[in-house]
């Protein structure tokens, strides 16, 4: 992956506008968040595959960054993006890492499902 660059990610997001493509969005502090602090409750949000079509999406902030994509009824939002990916098969993949490199967040979009 690579620091995200938004006149690269703005353009990836919307080749993705109006069509119905597969959403993988995950956030989480992760055990590693309990492990240091017992008081800390782990927490995190998870969805692979979901079919989704937005309208509308905008990549924000100066660094960590944040996604929004807005869906006829509602939105997909992701904050705390750091890096970027376009794989060969098109998909794009955003991730958040906090200062030890450990993931919080991601957010990726493909025109086929992902590997379960």
């Amino acid at each position: 992956m690579n620091p995200i660059d938004k006149s690269i990610v703005q353009p990836a997001l919307d080749s993705y506008l109006n069509r119905e493509v597969y959403l993988h969005l995950e956030t989480t502090n992760g055990a590693y968040a309990v492990h240091t602090q017992e008081s800390n409750m782990s927490v995190g949000a998870y969805i692979r595959n979901g079919r989704i079509t937005f309208g509308r999406g905008v990549i924000a902030g100066e660094g960590p960054f944040r996604v929004g994509l807005k869906l006829e009824l509602g939105w997909v939002y992701a904050e705390g993006l750091t890096d970027f990916e376009m794989t060969p098969e098109g998909q794009l993949l955003l991730a958040g890492h906090d200062q030890e490199g450990r993931l919080a967040v991601t957010l990726e979009l493909s025109l086929t499902p992902f590997e379960l």
